[in-house]
């Protein structure tokens, strides 16, 4: 479902069910030691995806170990990201001089619980969700907000080291075109070739799940991308932006 929302570069792997017995690798293993069997299951869907995804791009398995907000450290010259929810799991994982960041998430398509809509949304993009076209299914549009603002930290967070809030991207969406734009409200990132101001990504509800990706491509000259701004508070809380 992701790899549909993606370019050809991004290798993308998923899952609907629990991964075999013994997926993960000793490293790995320490770090869930002492976690509950549902954070077990989800992290063990994410690096079984992981290690698949890799191997499209002729990786042998490798431990996928967080980093300090949780976030997958991947191999070097590879960029990616994880997702996973009640069910489904999935990893997106590209050569690094191919796409700098890779953001994806995957969340429940229903409604958000009442009150958090207000928490990670600002006014002016509430007022601009999309309506319904009369006939059609419904959507949760703000499940879909929610799950692109996922994506778009996801991107950000590895490429630039700096944490974005809820209300630092202002995230609007094309209904007909199953895509969304997301302007920074904070100081871009400088790549080799333009200023990162935002995101273009992609959005599906399909197979009763809410998937949002967003991808950067690589400049093909240059040198490394570099900050133009500050950090600003954190979007995503628990373990990390990317399981």
């Amino acid at each position: 479902m992701i790899g549909a929302l993606l370019p050809g570069t991004v290798s993308v792997a998923e899952t609907f069910g629990a991964p075999p017995a013994g997926v993960l690798l000793p490293e790995e293993e320490r770090v869930v030691a002492r976690a509950v069997e549902k954070r077990k299951r989800e992290f063990a869907a994410g690096r079984w995806c992981a290690r698949r995804a890799l191997a499209g791009l002729g990786w042998p398995p490798v431990p996928i170990l967080p980093g300090p907000r949780g976030e997958p450290r991947w191999p070097s010259g590879t960029v990616g990201a994880l997702t996973h929810c009640e069910g489904y799991a999935a990893a997106a994982v590209a050569p690094r001089q191919e796409v700098l960041a890779v953001g994806a998430d995957a969340e429940p398509a229903r409604p958000l619980p009442d009150g958090i809509l207000d928490a990670v949304s600002l006014p002016d993009e509430r007022a601009h969700l999309p309506r319904d076209r009369p006939g059609a299914p419904p959507l949760p549009w703000d499940t879909l907000l929610f799950s692109a603002k996922e994506a778009v930290y996801k991107a950000w967070f590895p490429m630039t080291g700096r944490t974005l809030g809820f209300e630092d991207a202002f995230l609007t969406f094309d209904p007909a075109g199953g895509t969304f734009t997301a302007r920074l409200l904070v100081p871009g990132w400088q790549l080799a070739d333009r200023l990162l101001t935002g995101f273009e990504g992609r959005w599906a509800v399909r197979s009763g799940l809410v998937v949002t990706a967003v991808a950067v491509p690589a400049a093909h000259t240059g040198p490394t991308a570099r900050p133009t701004g500050s950090a600003t508070a954190p979007l995503c809380g628990g373990e990390g932006p990317q399981a």
